[in-house]
């Protein structure tokens, strides 16, 4: 999606949760944002994160620590990141509409910087780390569901020249950062039934571009990826993320 795209996108979702269709996950690859996260952390840390959405990860996942703030493009995400926040009970976390590509935070404020399915500028985020601080980045791939988009014709980074998880981390070590790894993350997500895989794809933006029109999915393909993807009597979606870890010298 585009970044205006990523902004309609978020502000008709921010009251929506992905917990209504009973996904079940199977992480195939040992790469965990959270876990890295909190090996880095300590009681001092400061941390961002871009893309917060709702608030959700960083209330139940981020370490109790110095301060957290969580930004994001929407300003209905943020309200409901804000409200979210208050029926936490937790503290030292607070959330602001902030665009990614124009930061606007304190040079070198920041011990660890998250990007969770976000577009992002590393110059930027470079700038706002401290020096021996931490970049997490996690994202969608081109190859996300690819079986899927090859059976309905299109979709989301289809077209894409560059896989996405390539681009980023170029512009990270571009950007200057040292100790740059870039990880692919496999993942098994399972679904109970045909209406609920449906409701999904009508959601996300996973088929966005040539496989809907107008919200309507062609149901022949539909009905043909579901045969061939169907084990135990769930329906199975392939996803393809990738992590990337770096240091600001």
């Amino acid at each position: 999606m585009s970044h205006e795209s990523d902004f309609k996108y978020f502000e008709k979702m921010a009251h929506w949760s992905f917990d209504e269709f009973g996904i079940h996950e199977e992480c195939l690859t040992d790469w965990d944002l959270y876990g890295l996260l909190n090996a880095h952390a300590d009681r001092d840390s400061r941390i961002l994160d871009l893309g917060t959405a709702g608030g959700e990860k960083i209330i139940e996942f981020f370490p109790d620590c110095a301060e957290i703030l969580g930004t994001d493009y929407s300003p209905a995400m943020i309200d409901t990141a804000c409200k979210n926040l208050s029926e936490s009970g937790r503290k030292n976390i607070s959330f602001k509409v902030m665009d990614n590509l124009k930061m606007d935070v304190p040079d070198e404020h920041f011990d660890i910087v998250v990007a969770r399915h976000t577009c992002t500028d590393p110059v930027q985020i470079f700038r706002c780390l401290k020096p021996g601080g931490t970049l997490l980045i996690r994202g969608v791939d081109k190859y996300d569901c690819w079986s899927l988009k090859l059976t309905m014709g299109g979709g989301q980074g289809y077209e894409d020249p560059v896989p996405v998880s390539i681009a980023d981390y170029e512009n990270v070590l571009k950007a200057g950062f040292s100790e740059v790894e870039l990880v692919p993350i496999h993942t098994r997500e399972y679904f109970r039934d045909r209406e609920s895989f449906k409701s999904f794809l009508k959601i996300v933006p996973i088929l966005d571009g040539v496989a809907i029109e107008g919200g309507v999915l062609d149901e022949e393909k539909l009905d043909r990826y579901i045969s061939e993807n169907t084990v135990g009597g769930r329906i199975i979606l392939y996803r393809a993320y990738y992590g990337i870890s770096a240091v600001r010298p």
